[in-house]
């Protein structure tokens, strides 16, 4: 196997593996395994697998999960089909700065994501060190943030264009989630900025400590929170992917954020993702 970090920062390319065969193979599991903790993300080129071996390959990470907007394969539950076509407008949720399911008590260990068909040109997408983003706060804002919390909506974000009916029968389905603004990596220890695209505000920020006056809560609060989701967008903590065929992106959920950048004109670009269930943060 050999190894090429992407940036300084974050991501790694892997050579000379071959994720069908690392399906049925523990040794490369598991040092793969530690390969994504050190870079994040891995990328590797020609990964001409099934979806049986796809989603075995994923599965040596933890139990995988169907999204409740997003169609899985009918005969491989697990394995989400983000299908773009030229008849499908685009839906502008993976053109944002995010980390996959916030809005679950239990947001996903990581996925593994494989392209099947793309534009010639466009489509990339980027990743963010999340851990690297809460490492280069300055100490004042680390200090303001260290005990906050936050909601996390599927219903602010997939439901927004959703009848009200639909959409309130989604938010019963899955109440917003609260995590930590700042979570702690359960393998590494890091602790990781959390707060994203599916954020809509803080749960504990009313007290005495950061507001005066009544009228100070939603200004500050709000301004806060859109800096700190601000903070994705900045380059020296993003590596950025360009898709072909067959090529195959395994992040780490708990410690990054993503953009699927919709810059091409409408086409087909099928990709298929293996979501694995993760934990409580904390």
């Amino acid at each position: 196997m050999q190894v090429e970090p992407l940036t300084c920062t974050i991501g790694a390319e892997l050579r000379n593996v071959d994720l069908g065969a690392a399906s049925r193979d523990a040794d490369t599991v598991a040092e793969i395994r530690a390969l994504l903790l050190k870079h994040k993300v891995l990328f590797l080129r020609d990964q001409d697998f099934s979806r049986a071996e796809h989603v075995a390959f994923a599965r040596h990470f933890g139990e995988l999960e169907d999204h409740p907007v997003a169609g899985s394969d009918p005969e491989h539950p697990g394995l989400v089909r983000i299908y773009k076509s030229p008849d499908t407008p685009n839906d502008r949720y993976e053109n944002a700065f995010h980390t996959d399911a916030t809005w679950r008590e239990k947001p996903p260990f990581g996925c593994v994501l494989r392209c099947v068909e793309t534009p010639e040109v466009g489509g990339d997408t980027i990743w963010v060190n999340m851990a690297e983003a809460y490492a280069r706060l300055p100490e004042d804002i680390q200090l303001k943030i260290e005990g906050l919390r936050a909601r996390h909506s599927i219903e602010a974000s997939f439901g927004a264009a959703m009848p009200i009916e639909k959409r309130l029968a989604l938010h019963a389905q899955f109440p917003d989630a609260e995590h930590p603004v700042v979570r702690t990596h359960p393998e590494t220890g890091e602790k990781i900025l959390f707060v994203n695209a599916f954020t809509t505000h803080f749960t504990n920020f009313h007290t005495p400590a950061n507001v005066r006056f009544g009228q100070d809560y939603a200004p500050a609060a709000g301004q806060l929170l859109n800096y700190l989701v601000s903070q994705a967008a900045i380059p020296e903590f993003q590596v950025r992917w360009r898709w072909k065929k067959n090529s195959v992106a395994f992040w780490d959920n708990r410690s990054t954020q993503h953009y699927a950048v919709m810059d091409y004109p409408p086409c087909h670009r099928k990709m298929e993702r293996a979501g694995i269930i993760g934990t409580a943060t904390y």
